[in-house]
């Protein structure tokens, strides 16, 4: 049963040392009780307090991670339900679905794109997480070779997916390591699943008829040693996942019912089309799913899920930035112009993306800014004239061009004169407001 702030206080150390972030141990005995701070926050906490604390301490949402050949997927650990009260932290996987019943040369031709496919946005490198293998034939011999043949394309985590335990069985004889997820356990099946998830230490999903069904499910399973759990509540409707899987996070974070304190899996049905499927997905990766499984790998299809997914788990309190420096585009000479710009990654992409695809070589000398836009940046005082010149030397700009020019954006044309200040032998241009007018700036006023 979980704890009260109060009596979790009385087995903290009591001395408000504030190492843990927080003034008193009181108020950090009251956030871990609302499961807002992990025990490890506190340094000083006693092994025989750990002990007792454990359950209080656990997430709310237990961590499951799939694993092979270095590769990893984790789900859960979440505290939160809207990530604005403070983040989420495991961003659901997204697995390509492969059945036994379709030829080698069908695997291939879907295994080998979804492998290549990645997605640079914003610096940060999107790409699929795995494959899930689905039992269509009810054979054990074709799961095996449809098994083979995907653990032979790719090295990614893996879903076996199929009630028929034996079916399973014959399947996880052909993944040599890692651990995959089993797919799945329900009211007829669930000892034998369990036996086989204990046996072969992987994760198992949970499948129930209902909150109830789904509850008394994992108690069972729980109790044979099996304990990374993925729920999949049962539902016909988009409608009716969405209020499931609400209530799921809302029971295991408000209400600390750890029978459902585990993370959500999504697959649509076999034969549904790809509208049906990518608005399942839309919908999980923005309600609380884990593990979500796609039929179709196509990049109009994967593209706007990545974006979403990333827009999600990213931190609302933190921008997401680049690494301040002096860029190149376009193989610059040292006669091109030096453009600046703010570390954050959509304002740096935006600029770099504009001259990069017109051909144009530059320099773009991305100031600190602590990842805010131009006009943020310059509102909140972080991007000053002060600040571009200390940058400017820090990067050693006049090292890398024979000229002593800089194109500030024109948002910022109020800097010019500061600017000239901070850098006396300096000539400071004013550029256009908007990155899309760049090109035609630079074609014809530098």
């Amino acid at each position: 049963m979980a704890l009260s702030g109060i009596q979790i206080y009385k087995m903290l150390p009591k001395t408000n040392c504030k190492d843990c972030g927080f003034p008193t141990c009181l108020a950090f005995a009251m956030k871990l009780a609302a499961k807002q701070v992990e025990l490890a926050d506190c340094p000083h906490v006693s092994a025989e307090a750990k002990a007792q604390l454990a359950e209080s301490s656990a997430p709310p949402v237990r961590l499951v991670t799939l694993k092979s050949n270095g590769y990893e997927v984790a789900a859960g650990n979440e505290v939160v339900l809207f990530r604005h009260e403070k983040k989420f932290f495991h961003m659901p996987g997204l697995f390509i679905r492969v059945g036994d019943d379709e030829a080698a040369a069908e695997v291939e031709a879907k295994v080998a794109p979804t492998e290549a496919y990645h997605v640079d946005y914003v610096g940060l490198d999107l790409t699929l997480d795995g494959f899930a293998v689905q039992s269509v034939t009810g054979s054990a011999a074709d799961f095996v070779t449809a098994v083979k043949t995907v653990t032979n394309l790719s090295q990614r985590p893996l879903i076996l997916m199929s009630r028929d335990v034996a079916v399973l069985a014959a399947g996880l004889t052909a993944v040599t390591k890692g651990v995959p997820l089993l797919y799945a356990a329900d009211n007829d099946n669930w000892e034998a699943m369990a036996g086989l998830a204990q046996q072969h230490k992987a994760a198992l999903v949970v499948r129930g008829n209902s909150l109830d069904d789904l509850a008394d499910l994992t108690e069972k399973i729980k109790s044979k040693g099996v304990e990374d759990l993925v729920l999949e509540p049962v539902g016909d409707t988009l409608s009716q996942r969405l209020a499931l899987n609400t209530q799921i996070r809302r029971l295991a974070l408000k209400k600390n019912v750890r029978a459902l304190g585990y993370p959500l899996f999504a697959a649509p049905p076999l034969g549904a089309d790809m509208a049906y499927e990518s608005m399942l997905a839309a919908q999980s990766i923005a309600k609380y799913g884990g593990f979500i499984v796609l039929d179709h790998f196509a990049p109009e299809l994967a593209y706007p899920l990545l974006v979403l997914r990333q827009n999600i788990y990213t931190d609302p309190q933190k921008p997401i930035q680049v690494q301040p420096g002096l860029y190149e585009i376009n193989n610059p000479s040292p006669e091109d112009p030096v453009l600046v710009t703010t570390n954050f990654s959509i304002t740096y992409f935006s600029v770099a993306n504009e001259v990069d695809g017109a051909g144009l070589p530059a320099w773009l000398l991305v100031a600190e800014a602590e990842g805010m836009s131009v006009l943020t940046a310059w509102a909140a005082g972080k991007f000053d004239a002060e600040g571009i010149a200390k940058d400017v030397k820090r990067f050693g700009v006049a090292e890398k061009v024979s000229h002593k020019q800089l194109v500030l954006p024109g948002h910022v044309a109020v800097l010019s004169g500061e600017l000239e200040e901070e850098l006396p032998d300096w000539e400071i241009r004013v550029g256009p407001r908007e990155a899309v007018d760049l090109p035609s700036f630079m074609k014809q006023a530098l």
